[in-house]
């Protein structure tokens, strides 16, 4: 299923920005992710790859009020969408830095980071230093003095796996995405929820299936718990009248 065909019903959760102690008081993208998934109410829930949780509570948190709530259509799209390999974060951290590097002031940080997330899915693919996909070529080229600019920089440089996944790629998710919140953009929102669609593409493209056929929501309808009684969620509110 792709998120195209994913439906919202008449009763829809009402995201807010931050953390929130119940679903009573409110819920970003991630708690509402562990609501459906049946887990234990947290914005770090087992169902989803950290890294893509990580960007998805940043997305929700520098969205607008009014562009948060087309994010909801999402949030079934990324239980169970997890994997150990460690390319999803690479992929995760690429697709953010090729997102933000035409947009945003610190290009010079972002051509680096693409640089970077290159450099180590080519060394975990054992394919030459230096080749690129076809997005990072395009990304870099609207960027040239930038990218001219991280070339001698990263030029005879090296990262460890470990340090990519505890350092790198969780600094490259946030700094691209509060980059493009702040860029000079028409509509950040909309890249910002462009962001979140793809990378969650890309997850899906190379994840196991997860307990909870990613991609797929657990349940026909947002308010109701996967295997407990139906119930009005505290966290919905139906089109035309509150709950």
């Amino acid at each position: 299923m792709s998120i195209d065909d994913v439906r919202v019903p008449d009763s829809v959760p009402v995201l807010a920005a931050g953390k929130h102690r119940s679903p009573r008081s409110g819920a970003c993208f991630m708690e509402f992710a562990s609501y459906l998934a049946g887990e234990r109410w947290s914005d770090h829930p087992a169902c989803t790859h950290p890294l893509l949780a990580a960007l998805a509570r940043h997305v929700n948190d520098c969205t607008s009020a009014a562009g948060r709530q087309r994010l909801v259509e999402l949030v079934p799209s990324v239980i169970g969408l997890t994997s150990d390999d460690p390319r999803m974060d690479v992929r995760v951290a690429l697709r953010a830095a090729t997102t933000a590097l035409p947009v945003v002031a610190a290009d010079r940080v972002m051509a680096v980071a693409v640089l970077t997330c290159q450099r180590v899915l080519a060394d975990l693919d054992g394919l030459p230093a230096g080749r690129l996909d076809e997005d990072s070529r395009q990304a870099l080229a609207r960027a040239p003095l930038a990218a001219d600019w991280a070339r001698r920089y990263t030029a005879g440089t090296a990262i460890s796996m470990r340090t990519f996944r505890k350092q790198g790629a969780p600094s490259i998710v946030r700094d691209a995405v509060v980059g493009v919140a702040r860029a000079c953009v028409p509509e950040p929102d909309r890249l910002l929820h462009d962001l979140l669609v793809r990378t969650i593409e890309d997850c899906r493209a190379s994840a196991p299936p997860g307990p909870h056929n990613a991609g797929n929501p657990p349940s026909q309808e947002l308010g109701r718990l996967p295997g407990r009684r139906s119930r009005q969620s505290p966290l919905l509110h139906v089109r035309g009248r509150r709950p």
